[in-house]
């Protein structure tokens, strides 16, 4: 299991898995491409968009299992 917390990068998220970008969408963060996003951690990114980040890093983190099954 990867290891993902408030201190990850969304850029590091993105390189695990590019399936992620759509929990990212779901939680109102759209601009995966801009010249923030890449430099963010998830708790930066969750602070901009109001989003709970633990339910973001929960949701990120079933992704990822699910997916290396």
């Amino acid at each position: 299991m990867t290891d993902i917390d408030e201190n990850t990068m969304i850029r590091e998220v993105l390189a695990m898995h590019p399936g992620t970008a759509r929990i990212f969408r779901e939680f109102g963060m759209q601009c995966l491409g801009c010249s923030h996003s890449v430099s963010e951690t998830l708790a930066q990114a969750g602070a901009v968009h109001g989003v709970n980040t633990d339910e973001l890093i929960h949701q990120l983190c079933e992704f990822l299992a699910d997916t290396e099954n």
